[in-house]
């Protein structure tokens, strides 16, 4: 396969892995409408981990190796409870395009914090452009306006605990496999699902009708859509494949309208523009840089 045709297949992968993580959301938006989000949280990590741990399992794989005990993980274990928690209440109780928006975001902090963790070097106009995306998320939160909810800082908690948590993957051990990875990051939510659970004291109910199908089916979704990303990471080049990303904030957006009825208003368009702006010239310098 050469190169041109490899970037093209990674970047159908990505799109499609984009496409699957936008309709996650909005099943798991769905489900909330019904069912308690403590009690989603725990389904949707136990499913989830079921299918990964049946996947570690066909290929051989110990699931809990000497490797999955390494301070790295462990930090990693801690931000994606924080993450998944605080990203799935954005999802039930905000508008499914502005948390989408909001996510995109991740990359930037990613980018920033490994200059100063791993003391990455990361030149002047990136660290410009970093500062122009987080203000693109300022202006979509629009702190001290009259539109401003502190719901919507569930968002900005969430997009941070993910990027701790890509961080620590840097840091994890490179014998750990993605799929490994994947089975705790599940068990990770069954973890924020317990916990919530004793903040929010509401009983479990049986999972039916439209909600019960909609936590089912994004329970598949999600492993569909982990699945096509690992795929489109490991086809083209990074470089190529990982600005496809972005393409998650379209389905967010167009699901959020289409399926919720959400309205996008200025400052939201102009937000998602400073973000995506400055996460694509960001991979583009660091791809110059690399040269």
């Amino acid at each position: 396969m050469t190169h041109t045709h490899a970037n093209l297949v990674g970047s159908l992968w990505m799109v499609a892995g984009m496409a699957l993580f936008a309709i996650e959301d909005a099943l798991i938006k769905a489900a909330a409408q019904g069912l308690p989000m403590s009690q989603i949280l725990v389904i949707f990590g136990a499913g989830g981990a079921t299918i990964f741990a049946g996947l570690a399992k066909a290929q051989g794989l110990a699931l809990f190796p000497e490797e999955a005990k390494a301070p790295a993980v462990r930090v990693r274990v801690f931000f994606e409870v924080f993450g998944r928690l605080f990203y799935f209440l954005a999802l039930a109780l905000t508008p499914l395009s502005s948390a989408t928006v909001i996510l995109q975001a991740t990359p930037l902090v990613v980018v920033g914090a490994a200059a100063l963790v791993f003391g990455e070097t990361v030149g002047w106009r990136r660290w410009v452009a970093i500062g122009i995306g987080l203000a693109g998320v300022v202006v979509i939160v629009r702190p001290g306006g009259d539109s401003f909810s502190v719901l919507s800082l569930l968002a900005v908690a969430g997009m941070l605990g993910f990027a701790g948590r890509d961080l620590a993957s840097r840091a994890a051990p490179a014998g750990l496999s993605t799929i490994l990875l994947g089975l705790y990051g599940f068990l990770t939510v069954i973890a924020a699902g317990g916990f919530y659970a004793i903040y929010e004291q509401r009983a479990f109910v049986l999972p039916e009708g439209s909600s019960g199908l909609a936590l089912g089916a994004a329970i598949v979704t999600g492993v569909f859509a982990y699945t096509a990303l690992m795929k489109a990471m490991r086809t083209g080049e990074v470089s190529a494949v990982t600005p496809f990303r972005y393409t998650r904030l379209l389905f967010g957006v167009a699901l959020g309208v289409l399926a919720f009825g959400e309205s996008i208003d200025g400052a939201t368009w102009l937000g998602c523009g400073l973000i995506v702006l400055s996460g694509l010239f960001i991979m583009l310098r660091g791809k110059v840089a690399a040269r």
